[in-house]
């Protein structure tokens, strides 16, 4: 069943869905098998794959090693057209809608589509929104776009909707990695009570409660990024 079809399913079924995001450029290959099994002992629903730079050539062998040993589906999470890879299932094809540096709007999509054309990967569109977070991120510094502020509930409401108008089918709000603060629970709220589409929300998460406190203000989708990766663990605690 295509991934994107299974996420509005949970939704409908108000069955919330956990994402583990891998960052190529920090994974220590010596690892690589506890880590996996770290995963499969987690309650992940997906795997996503990718980070604002990747500076390394091992998306394929990376995505290879993953599913040779789990069944989750790996869905890229790209910062540029050079991360993309047909060894995934799935891509999010993000449209940086909190910031107007067009090349994040639709200037790196132009670069990636005929690329995209040629894989097999179910490309799901997605609004990806970053929020104020405390410090700088690495996508507000490579994107060169500012993060929408933490108080302006309206704007990040009318961001999304303006996002599902477009016709993205996931929205993605986004702390960004390492982030001080996660996305506050109020704008998750508001955001998911006046959109239709899945919500996903990412960054600055760094406890059980946290990924809780975002399924209860309406995400559909959490993203544990950097906390998994500091403590594999995580899950056990």
């Amino acid at each position: 069943m295509a991934i994107y079809k299974q996420i509005l399913q949970s939704k409908e079924a108000n069955q919330k869905l956990l994402a583990i995001l891998l960052d190529p450029d920090k994974i220590i290959w010596a690892n690589l098998d506890c880590l996996i099994e770290k995963i499969k002992q987690s309650p992940a629903t997906h795997v996503f794959i990718g980070g604002s730079h990747v500076q390394n050539n091992i998306l394929d062998d990376l995505i290879k090693a993953l599913k040779q040993k789990i069944s989750l589906p790996v869905v890229l999470f790209p910062g540029n057209p050079s991360q993309i890879s047909d060894k995934a299932d799935a891509i999010l094809f993000l449209s940086l809608i909190s910031g107007r540096n067009p090349d994040y709007l639709i200037g790196h999509q132009v670069d990636a589509a005929p690329i995209l054309k040629k894989t097999k990967l179910e490309i799901i569109s997605t609004g990806y929104m970053l929020i104020e977070s405390g410090g700088e991120t690495a996508v507000e510094r490579i994107s060169k776009t500012k993060p929408l502020e933490r108080l302006k509930l309206d704007l990040a409401v009318a961001t999304a909707q303006a996002g599902e108008m477009l016709g993205n089918k996931l929205i993605y709000l986004e702390g960004g990695s390492g982030a001080k603060q996660a996305v506050p629970l109020e704008m998750i709220q508001e955001v998911a009570q006046n959109i239709e589409i899945p919500l996903i929300v990412g960054g600055g998460i760094t406890n059980l409660q946290g990924i809780q406190n975002a399924y209860e203000s309406g995400a559909d989708l959490v993203v544990i990024g950097t906390a998994f990766e500091n403590d594999s663990d995580f899950f056990n605690t």
